[in-house]
């Protein structure tokens, strides 16, 4: 975002609200070309957007005010640019359904705290599909009005082109095209005519005060029940344990049943059918932005699909014969070369750590003596709260309190950019140590928070070791 754009935002927002923005922060750039910012004043803290696909704005603006009109929990629009480029919305946060899902797992597994975040996600699944999805106005979506043939090719050319060619899998190309023209007859048989969510994932889905709100919908348009439900429960990295996704299915049939009659065994069958041209379509997004962009992040999900993939291959049983498609899959599966890939091959060992500048900066045992120290103490402390006190910066009330009441976002995208330069120039000349501490008043909560977010940033965008200490807490 430049300086003109940032400016045409701030003042959407000012003539918006005859209010003055005190503080403007981009947010972490997301898998699009969408660019989005906080904007934060006394009374009120609103998200800005900035997109120059101006027919993915208006499917998204007209899907909004279609869901707001039905009572479904989506951001509210508060303003629109004259060129449809930029928009004003509600701020629901910083809390993803996968981000909580990450940090209760590390606690206390996948629990019944997730299951009901999930179970909560699934009974409003019906009503977008269904309900919203009935007099919505599909002339607006973008680029496809509905999950038609020509859409379903795109997605598996893609993973045949940007996935298996650059995965080096063998195939006989005449034989996959011949058993992609089956699957999507097949595909196209299920009964559609209901709203396709298309990107229905836990990174879409924000948990606030206790509720779940839906974003990024933008992609939507007519198609199948089964797709969304796939996607979600099938999610790569959200790794749902197979006896909870089929809870979450049966969960999502006893909900559907609510608003249609369902015929639960021709479902399951469409539904696996489903099941696997997301995961192709997944693998097609993986292969172009990690094999071809050369994005880290990318190639660490491939390891969480071939594991979907390989269970999914168990028991799948579709009405049609795919003989090279299923080929190719076990090829997939079997690869040695991709079991490699996410696994960290490098020398340079990053070590992240959190402390209190009471008991000193930390020592560094590689014995360079050197690396980053970032002060924290500047930052909002919750820990001058009581219902803090006891909390760290792993707790999710300890989360909230730094995403939302202090800078903290502004401080960490700073950091991003120091430390990202210094890992980029340390892997090119073959350095094998870097230290990067955070101290703050007791190391407790903001630099415990600070740590876990740029060693979370490190694993997914670099290919180093990452080691994390909080000195003070001993986890």
């Amino acid at each position: 975002m430049n300086t003109s754009e940032k400016n045409e935002i701030i003042q959407l927002f000012e003539n918006q609200y005859n209010e003055k923005v005190e503080t403007f922060e981009m947010l972490p750039p997301s898998g699009s070309s969408r660019e989005y910012c906080r904007l934060r004043n006394q009374n009120r803290s609103v998200i800005g957007a900035l997109n120059t696909d101006v027919k993915e704005n208006t499917a998204f603006l007209s899907f909004s005010n279609h869901f707001k009109m039905n009572d479904l929990p989506v951001p509210e629009i508060y303003a629109v640019s004259s060129d449809l480029k930029k928009y004003l919305q509600e701020d629901l946060g910083n809390t993803t359904l996968f981000n909580f899902l990450s940090r209760t797992r590390e606690k206390e597994g996948f629990s019944e705290n997730i299951i009901l975040e999930y179970k909560k996600v699934l009974q409003t699944l019906p009503k977008i599909q269904i309900v919203a999805g009935k007099e919505l106005d599909y002339s607006v979506c973008y680029p496809r009005a509905a999950f038609d043939k020509q859409s379903m090719m795109w997605d598996l050319n893609y993973f045949k082109y940007y996935f298996l060619k650059l995965a080096k899998i063998h195939f006989d190309e005449q034989a996959l095209e011949d058993d992609f023209q089956l699957f999507t007859n097949f595909l196209l048989s299920a009964s559609s005519g209901f709203f396709m969510y298309r990107d229905f994932q836990s990174r879409n889905v924000m948990l606030k005060e206790g509720e779940v709100y839906f974003i990024d919908y933008q992609g939507g348009r007519q198609g199948a029940l089964q797709y969304d439900l796939a996607s979600l429960l099938y999610d790569g990295k959200a790794d749902i344990p197979e006896s909870v996704r089929s809870q979450l299915f049966q969960f999502y049939l006893s909900e559907l049943k609510k608003y249609m009659t369902v015929d639960e065994g021709q479902f399951a069958v469409y539904f696996k059918g489903f099941v696997l041209i997301r995961i192709m379509q997944a693998m097609g997004a993986y292969g172009f932005r990690g094999f071809y962009e050369k994005k880290e992040h990318f190639l660490k999900s491939i390891p969480y699909a071939l594991k979907n993939l390989k269970f999914l291959l168990k028991d799948i049983k579709l009405p049609v014969e795919l003989p090279e498609l299923f080929k190719v899959m076990q090829l997939l599966v079997h690869s040695e070369e991709l079991k490699k890939i996410g696994q960290v091959e490098t020398n340079l060992t990053v070590r992240v750590i959190s402390f209190s500048y009471k008991k000193g900066i930390p020592d560094d045992p590689s014995g360079n003596g050197g690396g980053h120290v970032f002060d924290c103490r500047a930052i909002n402390n919750p820990g001058k709260f009581v219902e803090y006190k006891e909390l760290t910066g792993k707790d999710l009330a300890v989360q909230e309190f730094l995403e939302q009441k202090s800078e903290i976002g502004i401080f960490l995208n700073s950091v991003k950019m120091l430390v990202d330069q210094s890992v980029k120039t340390y892997l090119e000349r073959g350095f094998t140590n870097l230290s990067v501490n955070f101290g703050c008043t007791g190391g407790q909560h903001r630099s415990v928070y600070s740590a876990e977010k740029i060693a979370e940033h490190l694993r997914n965008n670099f290919p180093v070791n990452v080691v994390l200490i909080h000195r003070e807490q001993q986890f």
